[in-house]
């Protein structure tokens, strides 16, 4: 198992949702609590699954209770007063 990061880069855009950062991704799915914690909006990977777990994480303006959710570009992510816009990195 690789313990390379599947979060390339943050940076902010314009077509972003107002309020939203944006996070680009390597290649999607990415699950969901490995955002959280390669964002460094929760502080391990067991933290993450547990604010999933407790009804803390919002995906596409909804709670999402699924730990392993699958993230693709295009989705939002809203947690602990953090707001992401997940858009996958083009390669060169």
């Amino acid at each position: 198992m690789s313990n390379k990061s599947p979060v390339v880069a943050s940076s902010f855009e314009a077509q972003i949702p107002a309020g939203h950062r944006s996070v680009e991704i390597a290649r999607e799915p990415v699950e969901l609590y490995k955002i959280l914690k390669f964002e460094g909006l929760a502080d391990s990977g067991g933290h993450a699954k547990a604010a999933v777990a407790a009804g803390e994480v919002w995906v596409n303006g909804k709670v999402e209770l699924q730990k392993r959710k699958k993230i693709l570009s295009g989705d939002t992510i809203e947690f602990a007063g953090d707001s992401i816009y997940i858009k996958l990195a083009l390669s060169s």
